[in-house]
């Protein structure tokens, strides 16, 4: 059976819009008889085990949500003027379940980073006791590994809802596992068309897969 270069893999995997479908797509096209997509993925993921071995990390169901933007923009259609804008892509994903939302905002501005929570805790029908932010300005102001500073209407939001924030430690992308879920969980979003206006897109987006 021809083995892939997962190095080479890796690396691919990093890039906007690339995902393990697209890349084992590419690699049947080399070999018609090569692994099928799951046992592709299994050696993939044994490959970046023995690369960077880590401690497994065990989520409580309920217990932390995982938010954060894509960093891949979804163009939008106004259906009226044939004008088109770029939206962001807002993602959660609930640690042990790996449920996820996901929705298109205009911008990463902290009134639609907290209007995102609110549809988020919405959608779930409920609060975790944690809500894991990587970091963005709109809802850390000082990223620390002992004490960060949560921006404070965001803080606001969170205490209403009676759940912790908890930003990502910076520098320590292994306690950051879910964020490259996120990505992964984003970049199928761009398989939408692109004449939807903003809101038939989220209808589509906060659909788990």
């Amino acid at each position: 059976m021809p083995e892939p270069d997962w190095s080479v893999i890796a690396v691919e995997l990093k890039k906007p819009g690339v995902t393990l479908t697209i890349l084992w797509e590419e690699y049947r096209g080399v070999h018609p008889d090569g692994y099928g997509f799951s046992r592709f993925c299994d050696l993939f993921r044994g490959f970046e085990r023995r690369l960077t071995p880590t401690m497994r990390q065990v989520h409580v169901a309920g217990d932390k949500v995982f938010v954060d933007y894509s960093g891949k923009k979804l163009p939008i259609v106004d259906r009226k003027t044939g004008e088109i804008r770029e939206a962001e892509i807002f993602v959660g994903v609930l640690g042990a379940s790996s449920y996820a939302f996901a929705e298109a905002t205009w911008s990463q501005t902290l009134p639609d980073w907290i209007g995102s929570h609110v549809r988020m805790f919405a959608f779930f029908g409920g609060v975790p006791r944690l809500i894991v932010p990587d970091n963005l300005k709109s809802g850390v102001n000082k990223a620390s590994f002992y004490d960060p500073e949560i921006n404070r209407s965001f803080g606001i939001m969170a205490a209403h809802y009676g759940v912790g924030v908890l930003p990502a430690r910076p520098k320590r992308p292994k306690l950051q596992a879910f964020f490259s879920y996120l990505m992964i969980y984003s970049n199928d979003l761009g398989t939408f068309g692109n004449n939807r206006c903003l809101p038939d897109r989220n209808s589509s987006a906060a659909k788990p897969t």
